[in-house]
Order: structure tokens, then sequence, then C-alpha cells
């Protein structure tokens, strides 16, 4: 139990009367890598939007280390510092390259390290560098300072 980082114990969500989850129990462990995967319509996205109090559930438990995350209590900020997600259709900011839309979410967290301002160019620089290497390993290197930010669905996804 205690390598268990998600877990979700009889999850429901209803929109209504329509019962998108019923009864979802599943675990993920850590360093478990899991793929969701279903028919458009099937209640994936809203899992994942579950997952992240995106969307409230109508029912069932969420656990997160071990903790419920829909208890009162649970301190939701520091929750999804650690856990989010990725949307199926999302927008780039067409005014960043790619390269600074990958390392923008990045650099806003730096900003909060204890070290920061000593530090900001050498924490900078390595965030870019790894946005660099993240760019090139999904093919999309040669794109990384293009400005505006022009690349297609699928090249946006990677």
């Amino acid at each position: 139990m205690a390598d268990r980082v998600i877990e979700l114990a009889h999850l429901q969500k209803q929109f209504g009367d329509h019962l998108v989850l019923r009864d979802i129990n599943l675990s993920v462990s850590k360093g478990e890598v899991l793929s969701i995967i279903g028919a458009s319509g099937s209640g994936k996205s809203t899992m994942l939007r579950c997952i992240n109090l995106l969307e409230t559930p109508t029912s069932g438990d969420i656990f997160f280390n071990g903790k419920n995350i829909t208890d009162r209590d649970f301190n939701l900020s520091q929750y999804r510092a650690k856990v989010g997600m990725v949307f199926q259709s999302f927008n780039l900011f067409p005014q960043y390259t790619a390269l600074e839309n990958v390392t923008l979410a990045a650099k806003i967290h730096a900003k909060s390290r204890p070290d920061f301002k000593k530090n900001r160019k050498a924490i900078f620089a390595e965030i870019d560098e790894n946005g660099k290497a993240l760019l090139r390993k999904v093919g999309l290197g040669e794109k990384m300072n293009n400005y505006p930010c022009e690349l297609s669905g699928g090249q946006q996804q990677r």
C-alpha cells in the first residue's frame, strides 16, 4: 500500500441522469506507467479530471500517497503542484516559441526556490537545456525557436 501513489476506490461521476464513471477502482504505484484507453465518450478524461479535482466525484475516494484528496483538510494546492494532466485539446501560447512554452511552468515554479535570486541565470539555463533536450527527444528540435509558435495538433501534443 505504501508504494501506491494514486488510488481510486469506487469512484463515480454523474452529470444529471448520465452516469459517466461507475465504480472505478484503480491504483498506480510509484514508477508505474499506465495508459488509459477506451472509446470516445467512455469517461477517460472525466476520470483524469476527477483525479485532479477539476471535477468533483459524485461518490468514491481518491487517494494520493494514502491521503484522501477529497477531505476538507487536504492541501489541494500542494497536491496540484505535484500532479498535473495534459488536455487532449489545449493551446500553446502563440506569442512564445516552442521552447518558451515547454519551459514556462518550470521557470515559474523555480521562482519559489530559496536560491532563486542568487542563481537565477544558472537555474533558467538548466531549465532551457532540459527543454531543448525534451524537444529534440520528440522530434521538434528544429522548431524550438520558431516564432510565433506554430505547430500542428500532433506536434503540440508531443
